[in-house]
């Protein structure tokens, strides 16, 4: 019989452990896809930046044109309305006979001039390329040569000679002017041609811009399309695989239950049946009968103080309390414990230790399966101590359990909380228990503010160590993780 319930005991830590896996790799998998998400939500807004930088560039650039082109013909426009305004009022006091008439137009004419005279300026100033200001240098020059023709054309009418100042006109003015108009018209073309090439560059431009826009609006789409289908995937298989683990630990639990269950009933008909017979026959079947109904006491307990340890919102009746007074309550808990295996205790308490808040039961529980975890792993030599000191910089009291056991290799250092999980090697010991000893403990010790450590070394022993915080730094940290009732009893 002890042959096969090892054999049971083996089947569901297998169970345990293959359960603590998976709920790893789920709690892991979660974490994964938020990230993806997160890279989801990124990269739209790294879409989103991009659209906004393309449509600043565009408007820049169509700012730049118009600055650099349309202003530019509107300047042209009024300087060659200026010139063939000079142009007109010389005529005008070629044709007329009133003396104070050609006055007035050659002071218009004059005024004219200036305007164009200015504006030739402002356009060599803003010449970005050789040939501007070529056409500028040069248009600079005939004006100034029409001008001269004009000042000897206006003279010779104030004078008197209408006829010579006629013939001049004719025969220098008009080329002249013609030189003029010529350039103006040339400006007019390169004003033209520049701003073909700048709404050609700007609808280039655009075009870029829309199939880039289009592209990672379309990578954006379906990659989000691929994470969202993924992340449903992956949940419908974590969902899948959870209840299927579900299923087998209850299995697993069930034939554990059915196993002390099993003996006690066959030792129960015998007795019952008559076929026990002598005093020695009668103790043996009255052991079995005690002897499991005790393991499955430890397991129904084991299942019922986990389940309650992983609520979201434990509920906890706390007060102020004195460090020995859990210390003996967690000694005269255990202490049949302690005697059915010979153990010895070694308790060390500094005196004058502060108060700390806290359940009295649920301390004396994490205490006692750090106990129990010593006596069975102390091999032969069965010893443990439990020693109490301040630690002044932590501003915490901290209370340490330790065996001279086998130790905990490092490899199983970062599982030994984990519900359900239990060691090759204890396995292989034949060790009894559930795996959720020490993730008790620690979910207890953490529930009340404060914290389980260990240090451990092959073939020398174990140190657990619960820190407890000072009972006003208690009451902060459990406020933050929100437990509901909080009494102060003297």
């Amino acid at each position: 019989m002890a042959t096969q319930t090892d054999l049971t005991a083996r089947q569901i830590v297998s169970a345990y452990v293959q359960t603590s896996k998976a709920f790893l790799a789920r709690k892991l998998s979660r974490h994964i896809w938020t990230i993806l998400l997160l890279l989801v939500l990124c990269g739209e807004a790294g879409v989103g930046l991009f659209v906004m930088r393309d449509l600043a560039r565009s408007y820049a650039t169509v700012e730049k044109m118009y600055n650099g082109s349309v202003q530019g013909l509107l300047r042209f426009g009024d300087l060659e309305y200026e010139a063939q305004e000079t142009r007109r009022r010389t005529l005008y006091a070629l044709t007329t006979n009133d003396g104070n008439l050609q006055v007035d137009y050659a002071d218009q004419s004059r005024k004219a001039d200036r305007g164009v005279t200015q504006g030739i300026i402002q356009y060599l100033a803003q010449a970005h390329t050789p040939r501007e200001s070529e056409l500028g240098h040069r248009l600079q020059s005939d004006w100034s040569a029409y001008l001269k023709v004009r000042d000897d054309v206006l003279g010779l009418i104030l004078e008197g000679s209408p006829k010579e100042a006629v013939q001049l006109d004719l025969s220098v003015g008009v080329p002249e002017f013609d030189r003029v108009r010529q350039d103006l018209e040339d400006i007019k073309v390169t004003y033209s041609e520049q701003a073909s090439q700048q709404l050609s560059a700007v609808a280039e431009f655009s075009r870029r811009s829309t199939t880039r826009l289009s592209a990672s609006l379309l990578f954006g789409l379906l990659f989000g399309s691929v994470a969202v289908w993924a992340i449903q995937k992956s949940r419908m298989r974590g969902a899948v695989q959870l209840a299927k683990l579900q299923m087998d630990f209850v299995a697993s639990v069930s034939h554990e239950l059915r196993t002390p269950i099993t003996a006690m009933l066959t030792a129960g008909e015998n007795i019952r049946d008559g076929l026990v017979l002598g005093s020695e026959s009668l103790f043996e079947h009255g052991s079995v009968i005690t002897d499991q109904a005790g393991r499955l006491s430890e397991l129904v307990d084991q299942v019922l103080l986990f389940a309650a340890t992983s609520t979201a919102r434990p509920s906890h009746l706390l007060r102020e309390l004195r460090v020995d007074e859990v210390v003996a309550d967690a000694i005269r808990s255990t202490k049949g414990l302690l005697e059915k295996a010979g153990a010895t205790i070694d308790v060390k308490i500094e005196s004058g230790l502060p108060p700390i808040v806290g359940d009295l039961s649920v301390l004396s529980q994490c205490l006692q399966n750090l106990i129990a975890n010593a006596v069975k792993y102390s091999a032969g030599n069965r010893w443990v101590g439990i020693a109490a000191r301040l630690n002044q910089e932590a501003r915490e009291i901290e209370v340490s359990v330790q065996d001279h056991g086998i130790g905990i290799p490092a490899s199983d250092l970062a599982h030994i909380f984990e519900p359900f999980y239990r060691s090759p090697q204890a396995v292989a010991a034949h060790i009894p228990g559930t795996g959720l000893g020490l993730s008790i403990a620690k979910r207890s010790a953490e529930a009340l503010g404060g914290g389980l450590s260990v240090s451990t070394q092959i073939g020398v022993g174990s140190v657990f160590t619960v820190h407890l915080p000072f009972a006003h730094e208690a009451l902060q940290g459990i406020r933050r993780q929100r437990v509901p009732e909080l009494e102060r009893q003297p």
